[in-house]
Protein backbone atom coordinates (compact mmCIF):
# COMPACT_ATOMS: atom_id res chain seq x y z
CA UNK A 1 0.00 0.00 0.00
CA UNK A 2 1.17 3.64 -1.03
CA UNK A 3 0.80 6.31 2.50
CA UNK A 4 0.57 9.73 1.26
CA UNK A 5 0.37 12.35 3.64
CA UNK A 6 0.03 16.22 2.97
CA UNK A 7 0.72 18.95 5.32
CA UNK A 8 2.52 21.23 7.47
CA UNK A 9 5.88 20.34 8.63
CA UNK A 10 8.33 22.04 11.22
CA UNK A 11 11.03 22.08 13.59
CA UNK A 12 10.47 21.56 17.35
CA UNK A 13 12.61 22.04 19.96
CA UNK A 14 11.38 20.64 23.27
CA UNK A 15 12.44 22.51 26.43
CA UNK A 16 11.72 19.91 29.76
CA UNK A 17 11.11 21.83 33.06
CA UNK A 18 9.71 20.67 36.43
CA UNK A 19 7.13 22.97 35.93
CA UNK A 20 5.73 25.69 34.25
CA UNK A 21 8.61 29.01 34.17
CA UNK A 22 7.67 31.88 35.99
CA UNK A 23 7.68 34.88 34.39
CA UNK A 24 11.25 36.97 34.15
CA UNK A 25 12.92 34.44 35.93
CA UNK A 26 15.80 32.06 34.85
CA UNK A 27 15.68 28.54 35.35
CA UNK A 28 18.32 25.31 34.03
CA UNK A 29 16.89 22.50 32.46
CA UNK A 30 19.03 19.36 31.78
CA UNK A 31 19.01 19.01 27.75
CA UNK A 32 16.73 19.91 24.44
CA UNK A 33 15.02 17.93 22.19
CA UNK A 34 15.38 18.69 18.48
CA UNK A 35 13.73 16.87 16.22
CA UNK A 36 11.24 17.07 13.37
CA UNK A 37 7.16 17.68 13.53
CA UNK A 38 3.77 18.51 12.41
CA UNK A 39 0.51 17.05 12.03
CA UNK A 40 0.96 15.41 8.56
CA UNK A 41 4.58 14.89 9.32
CA UNK A 42 4.38 13.20 12.25
CA UNK A 43 1.86 10.66 10.82
CA UNK A 44 4.11 10.27 7.74
CA UNK A 45 6.98 9.22 9.97
CA UNK A 46 5.11 7.07 12.17
CA UNK A 47 3.93 4.96 9.11
CA UNK A 48 7.25 4.73 7.61
CA UNK A 49 8.71 3.97 11.37
CA UNK A 50 5.76 0.98 11.22
CA UNK A 51 7.11 -0.18 8.08
CA UNK A 52 4.69 1.24 5.67
CA UNK A 53 5.46 2.63 2.28
CA UNK A 54 5.37 6.85 2.97
CA UNK A 55 5.52 9.61 1.35
CA UNK A 56 5.12 13.17 2.30
CA UNK A 57 4.21 16.02 0.84
CA UNK A 58 5.50 19.87 1.84
CA UNK A 59 7.56 22.84 1.86
CA UNK A 60 10.44 23.07 4.65
CA UNK A 61 13.11 26.19 3.99
CA UNK A 62 16.73 25.58 2.26
CA UNK A 63 18.03 26.38 5.77
CA UNK A 64 19.51 23.93 8.86
CA UNK A 65 15.73 22.63 9.91
CA UNK A 66 14.52 22.25 6.66
CA UNK A 67 17.74 19.71 6.19
CA UNK A 68 16.99 18.01 9.43
CA UNK A 69 13.76 16.94 8.42
CA UNK A 70 14.63 15.45 5.37
CA UNK A 71 17.44 13.75 6.90
CA UNK A 72 14.97 12.24 9.40
CA UNK A 73 12.79 11.54 7.32
CA UNK A 74 15.29 9.68 5.00
CA UNK A 75 16.88 7.71 8.05
CA UNK A 76 12.83 6.39 8.94
CA UNK A 77 11.99 5.17 4.69
CA UNK A 78 9.49 8.12 4.17
CA UNK A 79 9.78 9.30 0.46
CA UNK A 80 10.55 12.68 0.12
CA UNK A 81 10.52 13.62 -3.57
CA UNK A 82 7.95 15.46 -3.24
CA UNK A 83 9.09 18.10 -0.42
CA UNK A 84 9.25 21.33 -1.66
CA UNK A 85 13.09 22.81 -0.23
CA UNK A 86 12.06 26.89 -0.58
CA UNK A 87 14.92 29.88 -0.76
CA UNK A 88 12.17 31.55 -0.08
CA UNK A 89 11.10 30.97 3.39
CA UNK A 90 12.56 29.69 6.57
CA UNK A 91 11.78 26.45 7.89
CA UNK A 92 8.31 27.04 10.47
CA UNK A 93 9.87 26.33 13.93
CA UNK A 94 7.48 25.40 17.47
CA UNK A 95 9.58 25.99 20.69
CA UNK A 96 7.69 23.55 23.44
CA UNK A 97 7.87 24.06 27.10
CA UNK A 98 6.81 20.45 28.69
CA UNK A 99 5.90 21.11 31.90
CA UNK A 100 6.60 17.61 33.51
CA UNK A 101 4.52 18.30 36.94
CA UNK A 102 1.58 17.75 34.44
CA UNK A 103 2.43 16.97 31.21
CA UNK A 104 1.19 19.88 29.47
CA UNK A 105 2.92 21.70 26.86
CA UNK A 106 3.06 25.04 25.78
CA UNK A 107 3.67 25.87 22.02
CA UNK A 108 5.13 28.85 20.53
CA UNK A 109 5.41 28.77 17.06
CA UNK A 110 7.58 30.80 14.41
CA UNK A 111 5.05 30.17 10.85
CA UNK A 112 5.74 31.68 7.75
CA UNK A 113 2.31 31.88 6.05
CA UNK A 114 3.55 33.82 2.59
CA UNK A 115 4.09 30.24 0.95
CA UNK A 116 1.06 28.47 1.68
CA UNK A 117 0.69 26.14 -1.48
CA UNK A 118 3.55 24.14 -3.55
CA UNK A 119 5.11 26.07 -6.44
CA UNK A 120 5.50 22.44 -8.55
CA UNK A 121 2.58 20.97 -9.08
CA UNK A 122 1.98 16.86 -7.82
CA UNK A 123 0.79 14.18 -10.11
CA UNK A 124 0.36 10.84 -7.68
CA UNK A 125 -2.39 8.84 -9.14
CA UNK A 126 -1.46 5.42 -7.17
CA UNK A 127 -2.04 6.07 -3.66
CA UNK A 128 -3.65 3.85 -1.94
CA UNK A 129 -4.13 5.86 1.49
CA UNK A 130 -4.33 9.70 2.28
CA UNK A 131 -3.49 11.93 5.52
CA UNK A 132 -3.88 15.74 4.85
CA UNK A 133 -3.81 18.43 7.60
CA UNK A 134 -5.21 21.00 6.09
CA UNK A 135 -2.30 22.24 4.71
CA UNK A 136 -1.11 22.84 0.78
CA UNK A 137 -4.95 23.23 0.49
CA UNK A 138 -4.83 22.59 -3.90
CA UNK A 139 -2.22 20.11 -3.71
CA UNK A 140 -4.44 17.68 -1.09
CA UNK A 141 -7.98 18.93 -3.12
CA UNK A 142 -5.63 17.33 -6.40
CA UNK A 143 -4.01 14.52 -4.58
CA UNK A 144 -7.63 13.87 -3.20
CA UNK A 145 -9.93 14.21 -6.59
CA UNK A 146 -6.98 12.19 -8.49
CA UNK A 147 -6.97 9.00 -6.15
CA UNK A 148 -11.01 8.85 -5.56
CA UNK A 149 -10.87 5.12 -4.28
CA UNK A 150 -8.06 5.98 -1.52
CA UNK A 151 -8.99 5.39 1.87
CA UNK A 152 -8.60 9.12 3.42
CA UNK A 153 -8.03 10.76 6.06
CA UNK A 154 -8.63 14.21 7.52
CA UNK A 155 -6.84 15.33 10.95
CA UNK A 156 -9.14 18.14 11.47
CA UNK A 157 -7.57 20.68 14.51
CA UNK A 158 -9.21 24.14 13.59
CA UNK A 159 -12.00 25.28 11.47
CA UNK A 160 -11.19 27.11 8.51
CA UNK A 161 -12.65 27.03 4.89
CA UNK A 162 -9.72 25.30 3.80
CA UNK A 163 -10.37 22.08 6.56
CA UNK A 164 -14.17 22.62 5.76
CA UNK A 165 -13.51 21.97 2.21
CA UNK A 166 -11.04 18.76 2.49
CA UNK A 167 -13.79 17.49 5.16
CA UNK A 168 -16.54 16.79 2.34
CA UNK A 169 -13.47 15.03 0.43
CA UNK A 170 -12.42 12.66 2.93
CA UNK A 171 -13.38 9.01 3.88
CA UNK A 172 -12.86 10.09 7.35
CA UNK A 173 -13.10 13.08 9.42
CA UNK A 174 -10.93 12.83 12.63
CA UNK A 175 -11.12 15.95 14.42
CA UNK A 176 -10.74 17.52 17.40
CA UNK A 177 -12.80 18.40 20.54
CA UNK A 178 -11.98 22.60 19.52
CA UNK A 179 -12.88 21.69 15.66
CA UNK A 180 -16.21 20.00 16.75
CA UNK A 181 -17.62 22.88 18.91
CA UNK A 182 -16.47 25.78 16.90
CA UNK A 183 -18.13 24.16 14.09
CA UNK A 184 -21.02 23.13 15.71
CA UNK A 185 -21.16 26.34 17.87
CA UNK A 186 -22.14 23.93 20.75
CA UNK A 187 -20.27 22.76 23.24
CA UNK A 188 -19.37 19.14 24.86
CA UNK A 189 -20.40 18.22 27.93
CA UNK A 190 -18.26 14.71 29.20
CA UNK A 191 -20.96 14.23 31.81
CA UNK A 192 -23.91 14.59 29.35
CA UNK A 193 -23.42 11.94 26.50
CA UNK A 194 -26.38 14.18 24.79
CA UNK A 195 -24.30 17.01 24.25
CA UNK A 196 -21.63 14.68 22.18
CA UNK A 197 -24.43 12.85 20.10
CA UNK A 198 -25.28 16.66 19.19
CA UNK A 199 -22.56 17.32 18.19
CA UNK A 200 -21.59 14.26 16.58
CA UNK A 201 -24.88 14.65 14.24
CA UNK A 202 -24.20 17.73 13.56
CA UNK A 203 -21.08 17.35 12.14
CA UNK A 204 -22.55 14.05 10.27
CA UNK A 205 -25.24 15.60 8.78
CA UNK A 206 -23.12 18.33 7.05
CA UNK A 207 -19.63 16.61 6.10
CA UNK A 208 -21.67 13.26 5.51
CA UNK A 209 -19.11 11.10 6.18
CA UNK A 210 -17.05 8.98 8.72
CA UNK A 211 -17.15 11.15 12.23
CA UNK A 212 -14.62 10.47 14.92
CA UNK A 213 -14.22 13.38 17.32
CA UNK A 214 -11.23 13.07 19.21
CA UNK A 215 -11.04 13.78 23.31
CA UNK A 216 -7.53 13.82 24.62
CA UNK A 217 -7.02 11.44 27.66
CA UNK A 218 -11.50 10.85 27.74
CA UNK A 219 -10.83 9.07 24.43
CA UNK A 220 -12.69 9.28 21.08
CA UNK A 221 -16.63 9.34 20.24
CA UNK A 222 -18.21 7.78 17.20
CA UNK A 223 -21.19 5.79 16.14
CA UNK A 224 -20.60 2.40 14.92
CA UNK A 225 -23.80 0.29 15.31
CA UNK A 226 -24.30 2.42 18.38
CA UNK A 227 -23.09 5.94 19.83
CA UNK A 228 -19.78 4.77 21.43
CA UNK A 229 -17.44 6.60 23.70
CA UNK A 230 -14.34 4.33 23.16
CA UNK A 231 -11.51 5.23 26.07
CA UNK A 232 -7.69 5.57 25.89
CA UNK A 233 -5.59 3.81 28.46
CA UNK A 234 -4.31 5.63 31.74
CA UNK A 235 -0.74 7.05 31.83
CA UNK A 236 1.86 9.10 33.59
CA UNK A 237 1.66 12.00 31.12
CA UNK A 238 5.28 13.64 30.61
CA UNK A 239 4.69 15.67 27.43
CA UNK A 240 1.16 16.00 25.19
CA UNK A 241 3.48 17.30 22.64
CA UNK A 242 2.26 15.08 18.90
CA UNK A 243 0.34 12.73 20.84
CA UNK A 244 -2.91 13.62 18.28
CA UNK A 245 -0.47 13.82 15.10
CA UNK A 246 0.50 10.33 16.48
CA UNK A 247 -2.87 9.19 17.35
CA UNK A 248 -4.40 10.21 13.34
CA UNK A 249 -0.99 8.52 12.07
CA UNK A 250 -1.85 4.90 14.03
CA UNK A 251 -5.33 5.36 13.17
CA UNK A 252 -4.72 5.84 9.33
CA UNK A 253 -1.94 2.47 10.24
CA UNK A 254 -4.90 0.52 11.56
CA UNK A 255 -7.77 1.49 9.27
CA UNK A 256 -5.88 0.82 6.44
CA UNK A 257 -4.60 -2.31 7.57
CA UNK A 258 -8.42 -4.10 7.78
CA UNK A 259 -8.98 -3.91 11.48
CA UNK A 260 -12.46 -2.55 12.14
CA UNK A 261 -13.36 0.77 13.02
CA UNK A 262 -13.75 0.44 16.97
CA UNK A 263 -10.28 -1.02 16.88
CA UNK A 264 -8.70 1.36 14.69
CA UNK A 265 -9.53 4.27 17.14
CA UNK A 266 -8.49 2.26 20.68
CA UNK A 267 -4.99 1.36 19.06
CA UNK A 268 -4.86 4.72 18.29
CA UNK A 269 -5.45 5.95 21.37
CA UNK A 270 -2.85 3.97 22.94
CA UNK A 271 -0.92 4.63 20.84
CA UNK A 272 -1.04 8.72 21.28
CA UNK A 273 -1.03 7.24 25.00
CA UNK A 274 1.76 5.55 25.06
CA UNK A 275 3.42 8.84 23.51
CA UNK A 276 3.13 11.21 26.03
CA UNK A 277 4.89 8.99 28.40
CA UNK A 278 8.14 10.13 26.39
CA UNK A 279 9.88 13.65 25.79
CA UNK A 280 9.85 15.24 22.13
CA UNK A 281 6.94 14.34 19.63
CA UNK A 282 8.71 12.09 16.82
CA UNK A 283 10.82 10.33 19.31
CA UNK A 284 8.06 9.10 21.28
CA UNK A 285 6.42 6.85 18.70
CA UNK A 286 6.08 3.78 20.52
CA UNK A 287 7.10 0.60 18.40
CA UNK A 288 3.94 -1.28 16.68
CA UNK A 289 4.43 -4.35 18.86
CA UNK A 290 4.45 -2.25 22.38
CA UNK A 291 1.01 -0.70 21.27
CA UNK A 292 -0.13 -4.19 20.21
CA UNK A 293 0.88 -5.94 23.33
CA UNK A 294 -0.85 -3.01 25.51
CA UNK A 295 -3.60 -3.74 23.96
CA UNK A 296 -3.65 -7.06 24.71
CA UNK A 297 -4.02 -8.47 21.38
CA UNK A 298 -1.69 -11.61 20.41
CA UNK A 299 0.11 -10.66 17.10
CA UNK A 300 -0.19 -7.53 14.39
CA UNK A 301 -2.94 -8.33 11.81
Amino acid sequence: MKFVCIGHATYDTTLATPNFPLENKKIRINKKIECGGGPASNAAYLLAKWKMDATFIGIVGNDYYGTNIIKEFNEVGVNTEYIEKSKKIETDSSYIIANLENGSRTIITSKNCTLDELVEPIDIKDADVILVDGEHYKTAMKVLSDNPNAISILDAGRVNEKTIELGKMVTYLVCSKDFAEDFTKQKINYSNMDSLVTVYETLKMYFKTNIIITLENVGSFTKIDKYELIPSIKVKALDSTGAGDIYHGAFTYFIANNYSLKDSIKLASITGALSVTKIGSRYSIPELDEVIKTAGYDDVI
